[in-house]
Order: structure tokens, then C-alpha cells, then sequence
């Protein structure tokens, strides 16, 4: 998944944990985390190519907000592991369950 990749590397995973108070300019997100502006600007272009964030011109500022879809993308495919591991876990709880009546069935007979 593209978007697991790109947020995999911390800067931009920085800048993405940002944005989730809402838009903010390059020069707001430098300011924040302390980047220089070449730098914030190289992961925002990664991030915007990835469809992460989106760019709005206001005057001669740049604005950019997350898009909520690759993270409506990635929700779905996160969902889909854990309906697995719960089904998973159901069929572990039964087969214990099935255990501990055997057990319980083993104990009742050693005790007559």
C-alpha cells in the first residue's frame, strides 16, 4: 500500500500528525517542527504525489490539508486484518473452551 510506504518515513509522518488540526502553510509547518523550508517542501511534494495532502494557493501562500481518502483507504484495509484476527481469536477462545471442559470432565473422574 502507497500510502503505508510513504508515511513510513518519520518526517513526513511528522508533517501528516500536523496536519490532522487542520491546513496549515509551508511556513506555519517549518515554524512547527522546526524543518527548513527545502526540506518541509521535498516531503510535501511526496506526500501531495501520493495523494496524502492536497495543495490550495491563497495569494503567495501555500496550503495544505490532508485528503481524507488514502486514510479511508488504508482504515478498509486495516479493517480487513483485524475481521481475520477475530475470527482468529473466536476459534482460539472455542478450542480453549473445549479444553477446559475435557479438563474439567478428567478432574471430575480422577476425584470419584
Amino acid at each position: 500500500m502507497k500510502t503505508i510506504s510513504v508515511l513510513a518515513e518519520p518526517n513526513r509522518l511528522l508533517i501528516v500528525e500536523l496536519l490532522r488540526d487542520g491546513p496549515l502553510s509551508v511556513g506555519e509547518i517549518t515554524e512547527r517542527l522546526g524543518f527548513n523550508q527545502p526540506q518541509a517542501s521535498k516531503h510535501l511534494k511526496v506526500l501531495s504525489k501520493a495523494g496524502i495532502v492536497e495543495l490550495k494557493a491563497v495569494n503567495n501562500r501555500r496550503i495544505y490539508k490532508l485528503r481524507p481518502e488514502p486514510f479511508q483507504a488504508l482504515n478498509t484495509w486495516i479493517e480487513s486484518y483485524l475481521n481475520i484476527w477475530d475470527e482468529r481469536y473466536d476459534r482460539l477462545e472455542n478450542h480453549l473452551q473445549k479444553l477446559q471442559g475435557k479438563e474439567g470432565e478428567s478432574d471430575k473422574k480422577e476425584s470419584k
